[in-house]
């Protein structure tokens, strides 16, 4: 008997997901600004729940994330029975691709949007839909302009990653009320906390039904290795999205760090000022080198260079001198390096070298 075992349609169409390098070949020292990580870790609160849950390691997780749940809402401001907890907030975007866009479904992300939009809707089976982006913006015309009656889901990150660039609440509430009936809205807020008194979209999705947001426990808070993400959004799409997520998909390890970490809002502080501050130093220390770089809102500068050439030499010096940045040809940008705001060592080396590297080939 011949066996032809073949995979649901779409899921050969899927370009495997690259994270940030973490290793130079030969070098045991390599600073890595190639991931958004926080420079400054996990804090002590956070790391020490982490420990002290290891010893119920044998224990079954609780199911319904109450206490974390909890914590958020009571962080943040929001109804608890309304967030949803995964690992990371991929999983979330997961489940939304898997809960609401199927085979002949469109799904709209813009062109240099995060590329597990494009893969978690491959993985549904529906059709992903690249929007035209204005000088490296979220064009809310050109998404409405893209909406047909196949449109399930609009994914959007803002601030957006790895332009940095984010657009303003009317915008998106624009966004949100043209949306054809049958649309979700999505605001990946990953970044969120960088941007000071700024809500994710929260206050948009109290008056609407068609808006979810996204955040995630692996920027500000030090917690990309522990995978931790949640959503918030209409009760009827949260308990939707219940019923695909596994019952145990977080370990009590994971809940405990982030309940402790949600809650120390004076490491939050503490992160986004001096985030900002560096963010600054470091996109004036380049521009005054010839590199561009528009206003970010996150924690990275996306560098622009004269053109892929430059680009990809000047990430070969960074790693013969140590440093590890994020090439972003995949995302559409291929003059580009994205560059994470490290500490203010790490941001001085970095700035130096690449002006280094222009000295010597302009």
């Amino acid at each position: 008997m011949t066996r032809v075992i073949e995979p649901q349609p779409k899921i050969l169409d899927i370009t495997l997901y690259q994270g940030g390098p973490s290793k130079i070949a030969g070098q045991d020292n390599a600073v890595k600004l190639s991931s958004n990580e926080n420079p400054f870790g996990t804090p002590d609160g956070a790391k020490a729940a982490f420990t002290k849950a290891a010893h119920q390691l044998h224990r079954y997780p609780n199911t319904d994330h109450s206490a974390l749940r909890q914590a958020i809402g009571d962080v943040h401001g929001l109804d608890p029975q309304q967030i949803i907890v995964g690992v990371g907030s991929d999983e979330i975007i997961t489940f939304l691709c898997q809960a609401y866009a199927g085979v002949g479904d469109e799904v709209i992300h813009t062109e240099h949007g995060f590329s597990m939009y494009r893969i978690s809707t491959l993985a549904a089976g529906a059709t992903p839909v690249c929007v035209p982006e204005r000088e490296r913006v979220v064009d809310v015309d050109a998404i409405l302009a893209a909406c047909t009656n196949k449109t399930k889901i609009v994914f959007i990150a803002n601030p957006a990653n790895p332009t940095g660039t984010m657009i303003g609440q009317r915008e998106v509430s624009r966004l949100a009320d043209g949306l054809p009936p049958q649309a979700i809205l999505v605001l990946d807020g990953a970044y969120a906390e960088y941007v000071e008194a700024f809500d994710g979209g929260a206050a948009l999705i109290e008056t609407r039904d068609n808006v979810v947001m996204t955040r995630t426990f692996s920027k500000i808070y030090g917690l990309g290795g522990a995978r931790i993400g949640w959503g918030y959004g209409p009760q009827e799409i949260i308990d939707t999205l219940n019923r695909v997520r596994g019952p145990f998909n977080m370990s009590e390890p994971q809940l405990a760090a982030a309940e402790a970490a949600v809650k120390d809002r004076d490491w939050v502080e503490k992160c986004r000022e001096e985030n900002t501050r560096l963010r600054a130093w470091l996109a004036e220390a380049l521009m005054e080198h010839g590199v561009p770089s528009d206003t970010s809102c996150a924690n990275f500068v996306l560098a622009r260079f004269i053109d892929n050439d430059e680009a990809e030499n000047c990430d070969a010096y960074l790693k013969s001198n140590g440093l590890l940045v994020r090439r972003v040809a995949g995302y559409g940008l291929p003059n580009c390096l994205r560059i994470t705001v490290g500490d203010e060592s790490s941001c001085r080396r970095v700035a130096h070298t690449i002006g280094q590297f222009l000295e010597q080939s302009r």
